[in-house]
């Protein structure tokens, strides 16, 4: 549950930070980093 959520929440970012001029490798990396970074968070709960 924890993996979809945080795949959700990805790309979610990822559409709004990434969508918006960079493009779809843009958007492809912005969901990677937050992807990552969204591990650590849920490491700690």
């Amino acid at each position: 549950m924890k993996k979809l959520l945080r795949i959700i929440l990805a790309g979610w970012g990822a559409k709004k930070i990434g969508g918006g001029g960079c493009g779809c490798i843009g958007t492809i990396i912005v969901f990677a980093i937050l992807y990552w970074l969204l591990g650590y968070v849920f490491e700690l709960f």
